[in-house]
């Protein structure tokens, strides 16, 4: 009598072939065979390969890799938990001593955060210069006390004819963030012996540089031969438009020899309500402030908007006007109308931060008192 046999799926034919140490390549037998066949001693029964528990079985085969992704992960976490150490009580009750740079910084005042909003100010330093033998020693002195001031800040250094070694050499060593250019150079002002002439040219190659590039900054007009103190680079950078504040100046036009004019603003609060002033000449001067003196945004000079002056088609120093304080005063009038435009800087101006120094200032005469027409007489002889 003839049996019927299911024959195997083609996935577990092609396990067997190749897994099963007795497989051969002979194809499938017939599913119809005699039953003198298959009991011949030759027929060798097929085991099926362990693997088949999880390819026909789903379910344990995702167990089984889900138990070990939770191992895996599970070592992953453990290996970045802190290590705890035991807590070691010192053998004293007495307090640690902790070192003074890991001290903790308290703040006196609430006022630190509107400073740090008005330190971010670029604050721009024009310079004018020229080559001379003190050169070198007042740029230095300059230098070294504008790198004390907060950055951001910005010398731009403005020579009288072609820029010289020596000056940039002097410049480099301050290590303040500079640009040192070159202006007049078509005037012959590098072999004029006047080169005071040429300090209205400079001014204006600075304006113009500060303009082109739209540079947005307060702009303070310091000589190399002034004294300037800290606090005044730190006051400049509230101004909102245009400040001033009195100066003293240091004159030789006097009978009694060298003299100090206070020029400046006469403030209430922040307004300002006068000016001193005790020069004869100076009546007819629409604003009494020196050079150093006063402090304006630069936005003035490339946004007409916020200009005083509509009419005027460009901010510059007067090459025409006649050296001094008239210089300045009609320079000013290109900025501000009124005095109801300025800021007066500190309250009631009631503080001295700067001192001007006029050009030419290493020939100045030494007041009564200090020189000594005889020489000392020699106390330890030289060997």
């Amino acid at each position: 009598m003839a049996s019927i046999r299911r024959p195997h799926s083609p996935a577990k034919q092609h396990l067997l072939r190749h897994h099963h140490p007795f497989a051969t390549s002979s194809p499938p037998s017939s599913p119809l065979r005699h039953s003198s066949t298959s009991s011949s001693p030759r027929t060798h029964h097929h085991h099926p390969h362990p693997f088949l528990f999880f390819t026909r079985r789903p379910l344990p085969r995702f167990a089984a890799f889900f138990l070990l992704g939770s191992f895996l992960g599970l070592l992953h976490f453990l290996s970045h938990l802190p290590h705890q150490t035991p807590h070691l009580r010192p053998a004293t009750s007495s307090p640690a001593v902790i070192p003074r740079h890991q001290l903790p910084i308290v703040r006196l005042n609430n006022h630190d955060d509107d400073d740090d909003e008005s330190n971010s100010k670029l604050l721009v330093v024009v310079t004018p210069t020229r080559a001379r033998a003190a050169q070198a020693y007042y740029l230095s002195r300059l230098g070294h006390t504008l790198r004390l001031v907060h950055p951001p800040l910005l010398w731009l250094v403005v020579e009288a004819g072609n820029p010289t070694p020596e000056a940039a050499a002097a410049l480099r060593g301050t290590t303040v963030m500079h640009r040192y250019v070159g202006c007049c150079d078509n005037l012959n002002a590098s072999a004029s012996d006047d080169a005071l002439r040429f300090r209205p040219h400079q001014m204006n190659a600075a304006l113009e540089l500060l303009e082109n590039h739209r540079i947005d900054a307060i702009v303070y007009f310091a000589d190399e031969e002034g004294v300037y103190s800290l606090d005044l680079f730190k006051r400049l950078r509230q101004v909102r438009r245009f400040g001033t504040w009195p100066v003293p100046v240091i004159s030789e036009n006097r009978k009694d020899g060298v003299g100090v004019v206070l020029e400046g603003p006469v403030c209430k609060q922040n307004q300002v309500v006068g000016w001193h002033t005790s020069e004869h000449a100076s009546k007819l001067r629409r604003f009494h402030v020196a050079m150093s003196g006063f402090a304006f945004n630069s936005t003035m000079l490339w946004d007409p908007r916020l200009r005083s002056h509509l009419a005027w088609n460009s901010i510059r120093h007067p090459d025409t006007a006649k050296q001094g304080f008239q210089a300045t005063t009609t320079f000013v009038e290109q900025l501000v109308e009124d005095e109801s435009q300025m800021e007066g800087i500190p309250a009631d101006c009631s503080q001295i931060m700067n001192w001007h120094v006029p050009a030419g200032s290493e020939n100045l005469a030494y007041p009564r008192g200090w020189r000594v027409a005889a020489n000392l007489d020699v106390i330890i002889p030289l060997k």
